[in-house]
């Protein structure tokens, strides 16, 4: 053997198997990886520096060097490797031949493997020949020792155990705060309640970093809408009847009002689940409330365990809820009418499917990716006569008041639309057309966006402030607390005036226009091209599973007009396409 060429360092020598592996030429060239979750205000670059220092100083007496970097941030160790996006380009450079680096250095075998994540990637690094050293084994990993395969598998166990007393602490800990202190967890105030300063943070770290404790306080202009929600309920009104109301008399719904909240929800009508929502949220009570919602984990694929899993939020029992023992904050309603109203709800709650009958999950290739061409919601997808349909019933969950005309429910079969868009998708990106797609998408991604929506005139805030006084002195007549309704008023009244002043001194300016992303040069819309017809090529004859996943990366995007009963269908691609984010461009077509 000669003085440069020597073979991989081993734990213990004595236990070298008889398959020696081959030698490898010093010093190597590496590519360090590493991962950091931000969930715990971790800071991704100091965590990299030190993992990275880990890393040079396993590999530095050898003379090793660190020629490409390769770090996740944000990414849960939980996902695996191939879902992590920078540990699937380091598994993707392995195969090839001309990647840049001899070896894999990881600074944390904690941070880089979960569970059994280590049994499932070590393979593809023993298959393409790249060594992988760990500070643990004191070198690279022996695919023959087993001590090596069972310090990486106990450092995946200790990785997985951590994760999860992390969460059952944190569970518990937030569990005695809402009981015993009644303390605001964070998050979104429910509709009717605004955030108040209650002082420091009683953690003195979090409090010397500027962090505050907050509350809940009656929102002016949401709390009267709360009370009239209830009062009605109580006097017979149905969620449905509430929703038409309170939408014809012009009042916000909750994401209209915070259009933050959720913008995906329909801002122009109140939906009757909104409503059935706050009348079962304790909360008006003055009472905490915490754990209604929990992060349900599922497989993301039940032929691939590979894959891992997928975080859910799902809807807890009502038995699992937290709530304080105490008031601690403002009630809007008493204790009395709301468990009169969870009676009233509990008479009307819909059954579920009949003994016997099992949900099954249906596939549906356009899932999210079907809007009504009426009200532009997403239609859902349903399943009927051993069919797949997508169906829009917009006056059966939303508040028409007579301001949308909108048919009952509005149908397409999917069967009717898949063969046109595959037709038209081969076409489309068909080799003899690239030239006429690409000069289609570059112009289509250089148009100019258009101007957007200005913001309300001071006449419609003095409008909505007349609105509010009148919902005011209805919630006064109701029975509200007349020291709470005189406060909404007087705070209601001066908005209107300062709505007043700013009428008569100045004019509403434009708002700014939004700034746009760099539109993608030809040559890269080419690319793309040239991927999404490599695609496309065999649409025809896929499975559904996989039809639905090609739609995805195309970025299939539909619209439905019943009246004509025409679909728009457009393809957003993305740079998603060939590995890197980039600019979206689109190509539409009719069918």
């Amino acid at each position: 053997m000669s003085d440069t060429d020597i073979p991989l360092p081993w734990l213990h020598q004595s236990e070298k198997s008889s398959q020696t592996p081959p030698p490898f030429r010093l010093p190597l060239r590496f590519a360090f990886y590493g991962r950091v979750s931000t969930e715990d205000q971790q800071d991704p670059e100091a965590s990299r520096l030190w993992q990275r220092g880990r890393a040079e100083a396993l590999i530095g007496p050898t003379g090793g060097t660190i020629v490409a970097d390769y770090f996740d941030i944000g990414q849960t160790r939980a996902l695996p490797w191939k879902r992590r996006p920078d540990a699937q380009a380091l598994l993707a450079a392995l195969a090839d031949r001309n990647r840049g680096f001899d070896a894999v250095v990881v600074g944390e075998p904690q941070r880089a493997f979960y569970g059994n994540q280590f049994g499932d990637t070590f393979p593809l690094f023993v298959h393409y020949e790249v060594p992988l050293w760990v500070p643990e084994v004191g070198g690279a990993i022996d695919a023959n020792n087993e001590a090596h395969d069972l310090i990486l598998s106990v450092f995946g166990g200790m990785s997985k155990g951590e994760r999860n007393r992390l969460r059952l602490r944190t569970h518990t800990a937030m569990a005695s705060q809402t009981l015993t202190e009644g303390r605001y967890l964070g998050g979104r105030p429910p509709y009717g309640y605004r955030l108040r300063d209650l002082g420091p943070h009683p953690n003195p770290g979090r409090a010397a970093d500027g962090k505050r404790l907050r509350g809940l306080e009656p929102d002016p202009q949401t709390a009267p809408v709360v009370v009239r929600i209830f009062t009605e309920f109580l006097r017979g009104y149905g969620t449905f009847a509430i929703a038409e109301g309170l939408t014809r008399d012009g009042i916000s719904s909750p994401s209209a009002h915070d259009p933050r909240r959720n913008p995906h929800r329909d801002t122009r009508a109140w939906a009757k689940n909104a409503v059935r929502a706050i009348l079962g949220n304790p909360r008006y009570t003055g009472r905490q409330v915490w754990n209604r919602q929990k992060k349900h984990e599922t497989l993301l694929d039940i032929t691939d365990v590979s894959l891992g899993y997928t975080t859910k939020m799902r809807w807890n029992a009502q038995d699992k809820w937290i709530i304080s023992k105490e008031i601690v904050h403002t009630p809007l309603i008493d204790d009395e009418t709301f468990a009169r109203t969870q009676d009233v709800l509990r008479t009307r709650v819909r059954s579920g499917p009949a003994p016997g009958v099992k949900r099954t999950r249906n596939t549906y290739l356009l899932r999210g990716a079907l809007q009504c061409g009426v009200c532009g919601r997403t239609m859902q997808g349903h399943w009927s006569h051993h069919q797949a349909y997508y169906r829009c019933r917009f006056p059966e969950q939303y508040a028409l008041a007579n301001r949308i005309s909108h048919p009952r429910n509005v149908y397409l079969r999917e069967a009717w639309l898949i063969r046109p868009l595959d037709d038209c998708l081969a076409k489309i990106f068909s080799p003899h057309r690239l030239d006429e797609t690409v000069d289609l998408m570059a112009a289509a991604a250089q148009e100019d966006p258009g101007p957007t929506r200005t913001t309300n005139s001071a006449q419609q805030k003095i409008a909505d402030c007349d609105t509010k006084l009148a919902t005011h002195r209805a919630a006064l007549e109701a029975g509200a607390d007349p020291v709470l309704v005189t406060q909404w008023i007087a705070d209601t009244q001066a908005r209107r005036e300062q709505a007043e002043a700013e009428l008569r001194a100045t004019t509403p300016q434009p708002q700014p226009q939004p700034q746009h992303g760099t539109p993608l040069s030809r040559d890269e819309i080419a690319a793309l091209v040239r991927v999404a017809g490599s695609l496309t090529t065999a649409i025809h004859q896929a499975d559904p599973t996989d039809k639905a996943e090609l739609y995805k990366k195309l970025g299939i995007r539909l619209r439905y007009d019943p009246a004509q009963q025409k679909v728009l269908a457009e393809s957003l691609l993305d740079q998603d396409l060939s590995g890197s984010r980039g600019v979206p461009v689109r190509v539409g077509r009719g069918t």
